[in-house]
């Protein structure tokens, strides 16, 4: 319903009667006209009218009735207009659009009571803030991002916001989570919580659901109109359902989280199931994928949806939004809610008015576009012109109007609402971006407004010199009076005619600057606080005096209209007020400076200092406009010892040091400088990058220009005149003469003697007294300080000229005179002038000077001493105070030196006369002495030799015949023409020019053709070299990541391994196939002439240049670098800049053979990219053999490159990758996951399902379903879903009373027990404690326990209440046992606990528990043994008697170390380095030797409990803060601090690891011996790895003593092992086995290593005697067994050799069966038929007089055997020997 219309005078006689209004609702939504309709006829007759069609019939009847009551029509009015003076504004004609008269009928009847009545038609009209009522929905657009809330731009100059509260559900539980937080959260870590400007974008458009409108009541003003907004989908989406959201819809969205291929989005249905998914590519460009925050709200639209209709695509980019071109519109709809703002339709257009256009969407749903979306205010145009009534156009929808009477909708037609983008200057090109605020802000004046169009008694459309974009100006805004008329014509605001405005607001919805032309807008100086400037004088009054807890805390200042700011208490005055409050009382008119601003904030601090606010000076508001020297005022906002921090403008602070505070000494600064106090400072230094600055309070006259080029002037060494000014107890205070400049002269600079004599030199001294001969030491012009000496060792060497000022002043050899500047334990350190420093070492000062204390001397005392050496790389020299060598000695150098000089002896070319003649380019000859890899070195005359390098031999890569040994064609004594280069330092290994000669020189020569033949020589230097240039590279040295090249004697080069070939074969040992010498063609790739580097690569292939993200695709093959090896991936480096994992997923074709660990830090391989995610910066590797070379290997895994590759049904393996609470995930390759629910786990119920699976474990499971849009798939481990033979687990309905049946206890009362069936669906039932034990009052907790497996009989079944009750009694299975007839004779249970042993320890089959008919030993042939008597009762399977063990196989602990030794365990000991786990179960392997103990149950391992007071974010600990946090809680715990070590070597921080490691150890209570195991083991390693062998050394042996010496000993062996140092692992083992010599498995653990490891076999069987002899008897079984085991299991053994062994230890104990258990299962695994067939052979006749019992299992392994390998046949014969065993049993017994 339109608003209520003003009752006319009762005289006009075209009044029309009051109305009644509607009531308004604040919540309901006036429901769509579809709902609620059924046909008229339900069947056969229904009508032929849409229900939409009845609908508008039952309106139309309704208005009829209204109209045929009423007497007129409503007065039309116009609807272009804010409404805010609503009352004031006289009635506009308008008339409706649509009108007609309904013509009356021909014979209408006489006399009718009514007259005729004109139809209802649409009304054009715009959004307005009395049409805006709770629940419309309304199209805006992001205008300003504040702290807690979110202000957007709504049509019709109309402005709403948005709390924290009503963004989404998302953000409001985040909110909710940390209101509940125990601890009030800081406000910091509130705002990084709830960022909003994470969360939105300036012009970001979205929909708003208005949840109320309300007046803010201002006293002595109008009050504010405030509307508050929800941009929570469940409110903007209202009406929708799951049909509305068809393509070209749009819709608004929350993200609910962040996927790999895109974002989880929650589209505001009730159905919890219905979500939207938008691809992390049409999120557009103005988001970023990393920065996107969950609970983020997008409008969206809707590109489609999955099959089942529960997944909604969706796209965020405004490029595909505004693609209406493209028909990215919405042109059908199952119901007219799916019409809502932001949504383009297709417009059927029906009246075309100069206010507006009216039109339908459908054919069926009325919308209207007012003169502001029509386009007409902007363009200025005539609609008419533009649109005709009966065409079709797009529009979009920008607004709901709820109180209509009949459904209608705002729509616009302006372009960038169209195609969804910012509204920018220029209406002809999309192209130009310019903002039209950017090119006339806020608050600016318009000289020159032109006005265009007059909206008579509305407002005034304005030119503002903007090109597209217009002012609105409305009537209230024009003149500070009231305008009674507007005139386009007439009057002063005609069209055309010019004035001056501001601009007060610009609206991005409507594209209109919103204007004012009232002379107060236009004088006032502020209209928003970002008008206020930094450091601007501003006048105001003041408001309010604020007062706290010590007394008047500020006062506030109206500066302008609505526009406040604070003068804090420091700033209210230049001195401390006693009473602020009198002299600022409200009203009172002061001037103040602006000291900052803070819009966001809403805050604005001032100054009413005088000082500052009368200060000439320019305020210093940004470090980038400061410089030295400049000077003005500033706060002290804080004093410290070491100066005080002084406060400007804005965020620009300087620091004032002491030494700056004046010119004389100032102890405390606190005792003359308070904060608050305003100080005249200089700059002294700034540095604007940094944002630091240093001031100075000194008097800048004092040191004026004059000073500053008087110390420019001064050098060190200078000999200056000085008048002494001020003398202390350590220095004098000096006036340089004439200068004025002062300088300081420390007392023990005063003579060269002792500290008495220095400071009797000084008593002498007096104020005033004019000092001579006075040695400038050094300056610092930054600080104006300049330090004298008086030393006359220094002044007579000043004098002379030989006091050090530089090093290039330093000569070798030259006395020279400094005094002591520090003293360290390793030496002195002595300084010269120009603070020149040189190091004199322990070893080069006199042998008594270093018995004394520091040498026997004191800081600035005098030192003479002569120049040792220099070392002009790194510019420093050594002094010795020892004597050079002796006369003799030297007289031989200078012998050597004169020869030099002489005439030279034997010269080759036989040219040369002196040395002299060696001149750079000169060619000469020379004859080769020796020949290296590198180098050849030649002889040029007797005494007089050089150096040939390697790559100064050879111009071509042809010329080279032996790559891998260049010089190898030379030979020695052949005479070579060479061309000299310069001189080489043989000490350093460095090219010299040719000026550097010494004492023996040695030549750099070239021999290269070239060189011989050109003109003038050109030395190559680095600065020549250019990147992508050709050179051949000769190897220099060789390291496990790089090859060090030369280019030429003083050009050296790097090749990373990588780098160096295509063939990665070559790559795996660089040593032998680059050998050092060899020469390789390489390509410059990058040159660091600063830092002297440059490197190369010796690829010529495609990615010969550097390897960068833009060069990878899919399928590419290249080498790479492993890096990094974890568990779960291997990281490779590919280049300098590239790195990247391969995944366990795509290591191997076959994942069983996808192991991580065969891989090592720094090996090459080759790798396959398989996926380039560049907007992330993403890749992903393979080195499946089927990717990177042409393997035809079956492929066990393929590769999965997408889920559409998957199908239903298809068997599937992959790796664990996260075990949550409703399932595991599976990785079943890199960009692929699937999720199994904990359902489709097993067939079988799983109490603790959790721990049968771990990350990383492999599993096998079938495809159930496959959702290629959302990128899911589902699958089950079913062996119901795997196995075509499966059985189906037993159901209620298939148990029958009177089955035997097994089961485990579920739960134990005092009532009974509950059995759960085995192999069943979760059939259950309950044996009483009656039908427990033939024994009477059997107590259940006794006899059983949780998890026990029993064997049942059913005696009852509940079929209605499906109840069963089992019996557990002996009694019930005598018979049952009778009854069954398996095919084997059935040996009696007599000794169980040794059957139990075998089956377990032996690997056999337990066959108490086994049902099925053809393993089974009862019977054959009808002969029942089961009651055959044992006659051999002195016969015990005990075993080894004394020895106290049993032997058993091993199954396969050492075939896993064949290809890759991963260490054992044994006893506890993880040989990895690791936790091991065995020690806390005692658990062994198969193949430990041990006595028949009852089992015990396994107990689990406590878990660690975490305090989770001190949890962090789902990330875990990201920083040191994080983890000092976490350990303050958890100091006991190894996991945190091994983790805390593992952070800090991600930095390449070892130093920093180590010490945690040392911490750990000091704070972990002692009681906790295996987590402070942990950190030891976790420090060996890091030496290991990081460290050298002293400090591996050191930590072991601390280690040693703190713990068990022979536990540390085998975990640094492991250590070894793990990082392939098998030499030392090798020695440590034999250290160990001296040390621990009494360990069994110490030796068996160095047999297996030196067996499978180290492949020394002889040295492995070497072991046996050794340890026979140091080991007790009884342990001697055990061990042998154990080396015989290992000669079958190694890949280096000798299977005839164990069996040998074998033989042997059955001839010494022939009645041990556990030897032949051993034994056979051993064969079994060989795989030799014959050899396994007799070897049971001989078991099972062989005369041993085996117990039933015995036979039985031996027999019963012969026939599982059989059943595997064999065939009928043997297996016939099995049981016949098994027949006739039991035959000769029964005859025996009878005998007896």
């Amino acid at each position: 319903m339109g608003p209520t219309k003003r009752k006319l005078e009762a005289g006009n006689e075209n009044a029309r009667p009051e109305k009644k209004q509607r009531p308004r609702s604040s919540s309901t939504i006036q429901p769509t006209i579809l709902k609620g309709e059924e046909p008229s006829f339900p069947r056969g007759g229904a009508s032929i009218l849409t229900p939409l069609e009845q609908k508008q019939i039952q309106i139309q009847a309704k208005q009829d009735v209204l109209f045929e009551q009423s007497t007129g029509t409503k007065a039309p009015r116009n609807e272009f207009q804010d409404e805010e003076n609503d009352e004031d504004l006289p009635e506009q004609p308008n008339p409706l659009v649509g009108k007609t008269k309904r013509k009356p009928r021909s014979k209408e009847k006489k006399g009718a009571k009514n007259a005729p009545v004109e139809e209802l038609a649409v009304r054009i009209e715009g959004l307005s803030y009395k049409r805006l009522v709770p629940g419309s929905i309304v199209l805006g657009q992001v205008s300003q991002i504040n702290r807690y809330d979110i202000a957007l731009c709504l049509p019709n100059n109309l402005t709403g916001y948005v709390p924290l509260s009503s963004i989404s559900v998302e953000l409001t539980k985040k909110m909710e989570i940390l209101g509940a937080a125990k601890d009030e959260p800081e406000e910091e870590v509130i705002d990084a919580q709830l960022d909003t400007q994470k969360l939105f974008y300036i012009g970001q458009y979205l929909r708003a659901y208005v949840t109320s409108t309300q007046h803010e009541e201002a006293s002595g003003a109008k009050g504010k109109r405030h509307i508050e907004l929800s941009i929570d989908p469940r409110q903007t989406n209202s009406g929708l359902t799951k049909a509305d959201h068809v393509k070209n819809n749009m819709v608004q969205a929350s993200l609910l989280s962040v996927e790999d291929h895109g974002l989880v989005m929650d589209v505001g249905l009730a159905d919890a199931g219905v979500r939207g998914f938008m691809s992390s590519k049409e999120l557009g460009p103005n988001i970023d994928l990393a920065t996107v925050e969950e609970g983020s709200v997008h409008l969206c639209l809707v590109l489609g949806k999955s099959s089942n209709g529960n997944t909604i695509k969706l796209s965020a980019d405004p490029q595909k939004i505004g693609n209406i071109k493209k028909g990215n519109y919405l042109t059908d709809a199952p119901t007219v809610d799916s019409f809502l703002p932001g949504t383009a339709v297709d417009v059927l257009i029906s009246d075309v008015t100069a206010s507006g256009i009216a039109g339908k969407i459908m054919g069926l749903l009325d919308v209207t576009a007012d003169l502001i979306h029509s386009g007409a205010a902007s363009s200025g145009k005539d609609l008419a012109n533009k649109y005709t009534i009966g065409s079709k156009t797009q529009a979009r929808i920008i607004c709901t109007f709820p109180t209509a009477e009949k459904k209608k909708l705002g729509i616009s037609f302006q372009d960038h609402i169209m195609y969804w983008r910012p509204k920018t200057t220029s209406l002809a090109s999309a192209a130009e971006n310019t903002l039209p605020t950017q090119l006339l802000p806020i608050s600016a004046t318009v000289e020159d407004a032109r006005i265009l169009k007059v909206e008579p008694g509305v407002a005034l459309l304005v030119d503002v010199g903007i090109k597209g974009v217009r002012g609105y100006v409305h009537i209230s805004k024009i003149s500070d009076g009231k305008i009674e008329t507007l005139s386009e014509s007439t009057g002063r605001y005609k069209v055309g005619s010019v004035h001056k405005a501001r601009i007060i607001g610009y609206n991005s919805i409507d594209g209109l600057f919103i204007v004012s032309m009232e002379p107060k807008v236009i004088d006032q100086p502020f209209l928003r606080m970002e008008d206020v400037k930094v450091g601007q004088l501003v006048k105001g009054s003041v408001e309010k005096v604020m007062v706290g807890g010590n007394g008047v805390s500020g006062v506030v200042v109206n500066i302008a209209e609505g526009i406040t700011g604070l003068v804090p208490d420091t700033h209210l005055a230049d001195i401390h007020l006693q009473h602020p409050e009198k002299k600022f009382r409200e009203g009172t008119l002061v001037t103040a400076r602006v000291l900052s601003t803070h819009p966001e904030k809403r805050q604005i601090r001032l100054t009413l200092k005088k000082t500052l606010v009368n200060s000439e000076a320019e305020p210093w508001t940004s470090y980038n406009n400061l410089k030295t020297g400049l000077q003005a005022p500033g706060t002290i906002v804080n004093v410290l010892p070491t100066g005080a921090v002084v406060q400007f403008y804005g965020s620009v602070r300087g620091f004032l040091p002491v030494s700056e505070m004046s010119e004389s000494y100032i102890q405390d600064p606190k005792q003359h400088f308070r904060i608050g106090q305003v100080v005249n400072v200089h700059i002294v230094s700034v540095d604007p990058a940094e944002q630091r600055m240093i001031v100075s309070c000194k008097d800048l006259s004092v040191f004026g220009a004059a000073q500053q080029e008087a110390l420019k002037d001064l050098e060190p060494g200078d000999s200056v005149t000085g008048n002494v000014t001020e003398k202390t107890n350590d220095e004098i205070v000096v006036e340089l003469e004439p200068s004025h400049l002062k300088a300081t002269l420390p007392i023990e600079h005063l003579a060269d003697g002792s500290i008495q004599k220095c400071a009797s030199v000084a008593k002498k001294i007096r104020v005033g007294q004019v000092l001579k001969d006075l040695v400038l030491l050094c300056k610092q012009e930054a600080k104006r300080i300049v330090r004298l000496t008086s030393k006359p060792s220094l002044v007579k060497a000043a004098r002379k000229g030989t006091l050090l000022k530089a090093f290039d002043n330093v000569v070798e050899g030259s006395e020279v005179q400094g005094f002591v500047n520090n003293i360290t334990p390793t030496g002195v350190f002595v300084q010269f002038a120009g603070e020149l420093t040189a190091l004199l070492l322990k070893r080069h000062i006199t042998d008594d000077a270093i018995q004394l204390p520091e040498f026997g001397m004191r800081r600035n005392q005098s030192v003479t001493a002569r120049v040792l050496s220099i070392d002009h790389g790194q510019r420093r020299f050594l002094l010795t105070l020892k004597p050079l060598p002796d006369k003799q000695s030297r007289s031989g150098e200078t012998e050597a030196v004169g020869r030099y000089d002489r005439a030279l002896t034997n010269p080759v070319d036989e040219v040369s006369l002196n040395i002299d003649d060696f001149t750079l380019g000169k060619l000469t000859k020379a004859k080769i002495v020796s020949i290296k890899e590198t180098q050849m070195n030649v002889q040029m005359a007797d005494a007089v030799q050089g150096r040939i390098d390697v790559s100064e031999v050879f111009d071509s890569w042809e010329d080279i015949k032996d790559r891998k040994h260049p010089l190898r064609k030379f030979n020695t004594k052949q005479i070579l023409p060479v061309r000299i280069l310069g001189m080489h330092d043989s000490r350093n290994h460095r090219f010299l020019p040719i000026t550097h000669r010494g004492r023996a020189p040695v030549f750099e020569l070239t021999a290269k053709p070239s060189n011989l033949t050109s003109g003038e020589l050109d030395i190559l230097t680095i600065d020549k070299v250019e990147v992508g240039s050709n050179w051949l590279a000769f190897v220099n040295n060789v390291s496990n990541d790089c090859l060090w090249v030369n280019l030429s004697p003083n050009v050296r080069g790097r090749i990373r391994a990588m780098d160096v070939s295509e063939d990665v074969s070559k790559l795996k040992d660089l040593a032998k196939n680059f050998p050092v010498g060899s020469v390789l063609r390489a390509k410059v790739l990058k040159v660091d002439i600063e830092n002297n580097r440059l490197d190369l690569s010796a690829r010529t292939g495609a990615f010969s240049n550097p390897v960068t993200l833009n060069d990878l695709s899919e399928g590419t093959i290249l080498p790479g670098r492993v890096t990094k090896v974890t568990d779960r991936q291997v990281m490779v480096q590919l280049s300098e800049t590239l790195s990247a994992p391969v995944h366990l997923v795509d290591i191997a074709d076959d994942y069983e053979k996808a192991y991580p660990s065969t891989y090592q830090k720094n090996q090459m391989l080759r790798v396959c990219v398989t996926g380039v995610d560049i907007p992330n910066k993403k890749i992903t590797l393979s080195t499946r053999p089927s990717k990177v070379m042409s393997s035809s290997l079956p492929v066990r895994d393929p590769d999965i490159i997408s889920v559409s590759q998957l199908h239903v049904n298809d068997i599937r393996r992959g790796f664990i990758k996260n075990v949550a609470d409703n399932g595991i995930f599976v990785s079943l390759a890199s960009n692929v996951t699937a999720f199994i629910r904990v359902t489709d786990l097993s067939d079988d119920f799983l109490k603790d399902w959790k721990s049968c699976f771990a990350i990383d474990q492999l599993v096998e499971g079938k495809v159930i379903t496959v959702d290629p849009m959302l990128n899911h798939v589902q699958m089950s481990l079913k062996k119901s879903h795997l196995e075509h033979d499966y059985k189906p687990p037993l159901k209620f309905s298939d148990v029958k009373v009177g089955q035997i049946v097994t089961g485990k206890v579920r739960k134990v009362e005092d009532f009974g027990v509950f059995v759960v069936v085995d192999d069943s669906a979760n059939v259950s039932g309950l044996c009483h404690r009656t039908k427990m034990s033939d024994q009477p009052g059997a107590d259940p907790k006794k006899l059983y326990e949780e998890g026990d497996a029993v064997q049942a009989k059913i005696l009852r079944i509940n079929k209605e209440k499906k109840q069963i009750s089992f019996g557990l009694k002996a009694s019930y299975f005598s018979k049952a046992q009778q009854r069954s007839a398996p095919e084997l004779p059935k040996i009696s249970d007599e000794d169980t606990s040794e059957n139990d042993e075998l089956n377990a320890e032996g690997g056999g089959v337990a066959l108490d528990d086994d049902s099925n008919a053809e393993n089974d030993l009862s019977s054959v042939n009808g002969i029942d043994i089961d009651n055959v008597t044992d006659t051999d009762s002195d016969v015990e399977m005990n075993g080894v008697g004394d020895l106290g063990k049993e032997l058993t196989v091993e199954e396969d602990g050492v075939a896993a170390t064949a290809n890759n030794f991963q260490g054992l365990t044994t006893g506890g000991f993880d040989w990895n380095g690791g936790v091991s786990g065995a020690g806390d179960g005692g658990a062994q392997s198969e193949t430990d030797v041990e006595t028949s103990q009852p089992k015990k149950k396994k107990r689990r391992k406590a878990e660690i409990k975490v305090d989770k007071t001190g949890d962090l974010d789902a990330n875990g600990p990201q920083s040191v803060a994080d983890f000092e946090r976490l350990l303050l809680g958890q100091p006991n715990s190894s996991i945190l601090w091994l983790s805390y070590m593992a952070f800090q070597l991600q930095l390449s921080e070892f130093a920093k690891a180590r010490e945690i490691a040392e911490r750990a150890l000091k704070t972990i209570n002692m009681r906790e011996e295996n987590e402070k195991m942990n950190v030891w083991i976790a420090l060996l390693n890091l030496e290991n790895t990081y460290g050298s062998d002293e400090s591996l050394e050191e930590a072991f042996k601390r280690a040693c003593q703190y713990n068990d010496s022979q536990e540390i000993h085998e975990r640094l062996v492991s250590i070894y092992i793990q990082s392939g140092k098998n030499s030392k692992a090798d020695e440590l083992f034999q250290a160990t086995l001296k040390k621990h010599g009494q360990s069994p498995d110490l030796y068996i653990n160095y047999a297996t290593f030196l067996m499978t490891t180290m492949a020394a076999s002889d040295r492995a069987r070497a072991l046996l005697p050794r340890a026979m002899q140091a080991l007790p008897q009884h342990t001697h079984l055990a061990l042998t067994s154990k080396f015989a085991q290992l000669e079958f299991n190694s890949p280096n053994g000798d299977p005839e050799r164990g069996r040998t062994i074998f033989e042997t230890l059955l001839s010494q104990w022939p009645k041990r069966l556990d030897l032949w258990n051993v034994l056979l299962d051993l064969e079994i695994k060989q795989g030799d038929q014959a050899v396994i067939r007799r070897s049971f052979e001989r078991v099972t006749t062989s005369g041993l007089h085996m117990k039933p019992q015995k036979a039985k299992f031996f027999f019963k392994k012969w026939l599982e055997y059989e059943g595997k390998a064999g065939d009928s046949k043997s297996q016939e014969r099995v049981k016949a020997l098994a027949a006739e065993y039991v035959r000769a049993q029964g005859k025996q017994g009878a005998a007896e």
